[in-house]
């Protein structure tokens, strides 16, 4: 398997997913940017903006190659003078609703490839409800312990716990949403997160999370895009965005190290919202429903 197969792979997936979010939004359209990343490759950044379900989105794909970066050899323990190339490559994602009873969703699914012959697979898909939904929660996790179990037994309990430890926000002690899987580091052929799979049959876990984002989310779409909301509500809702933008800011890696590296910024920060709040020291009504979402922010929750 080359990397130009795993490429190809993404490619589909971004123009498969951007077609069904256009058919369940109704009005919304993507537009396109291409680029050139500085040391190689590039990319397609696709965005969705004032839609009739979806207010801004993005459905990225990438392939990026170069010199390994100083910053990525410290974290992989490589020595100075290693001349390792790199290819990565993958699609990333996020939706923002105008409804605040529609939830907001993130995607990754990526592939790392060193000169030396090292490579691996990433990514993570988690849903962030405005108001969390037990029915919906429920949903969205039965779906990704299904796509798991036909992989390997433990990935769901592993990466469940995972997405929980990663997409937490330590300085509000609360999670980013009801969580979903977190996966990194799956290496053919070796023990430890890839579970001594091939490479073959890592890129089919990987391929089958990818495409469980666009039934599951058009799903929440169509469900909730005509809910009836308040102005209170969607106050709500931007302060909630305000939390989704300070987790990704001040604690998301892939963020960081993006910015860190000389990225592309405008696709880095696709994730952020159109608009969002902050408003001091903001406490929610006892027996509310914001207060009642709160409560389940939090890690370990078994949907």
């Amino acid at each position: 398997m080359k990397v130009e197969d795993i490429e190809a792979f993404f490619r589909g997936l971004q123009d498969n997913i951007c077609e069904a979010i256009e058919t369940a939004d109704g009005s919304g359209r993507f537009i396109e940017d291409l680029w050139e990343h500085h040391s190689g490759g590039g990319g397609r950044t696709r965005l969705i903006q004032n839609g009739g379900v979806i207010e801004k989105g993005g459905v990225n794909f990438s392939s990026v190659k170069g010199e390994v970066h100083p910053r990525l050899r410290q974290q992989m323990n490589l020595n100075e003078d290693d001349d390792f190339q790199f290819t990565a490559t993958g699609v990333s994602i996020v939706m923002h609703p105008h409804n605040p009873h529609v939830p907001i969703i993130h995607m990754n699914v990526r592939y790392f490839e060193l000169s030396n012959g090292t490579c691996w697979f990433g990514g993570g898909i988690d849903l962030t409800p405005h108001y969390v939904n037990e029915d919906d929660a429920i949903k969205f996790h039965k779906h990704l312990k299904s796509a798991c179990n036909r992989h390997h037994p433990d990935f769901f309990t592993k990466f469940k716990e995972w997405a929980d430890d990663y997409f937490y926000i330590p300085h509000r002690k609360e999670t980013r949403g009801i969580g979903g899987i977190f996966f990194d580091y799956l290496k053919p052929d070796e023990p430890g997160n890839g579970e001594n799979l091939s490479k073959e049959a890592l890129f089919a876990f990987v391929k089958e999370i990818g495409e469980t984002f666009a039934p599951v989310y058009t799903s929440f779409m169509r469900k909730h895009k005509d809910d009836a909301f308040t102005e209170k509500e969607k106050q709500w809702q931007f302060l909630r965005r305000g939390r989704y933008v300070e987790f990704n800011l001040v604690w998301d890696r892939g963020t960081k190290f993006g910015l860190e590296t000389n990225g592309r910024t405008e696709s880095i920060l696709m994730s952020l919202p159109p608009q969002a709040n902050w408003e001091y020291n903001f406490q929610p009504e006892e027996g509310s429903a914001e207060a009642k979402t709160l409560n389940l922010l939090r890690k370990g929750i078994v949907w």
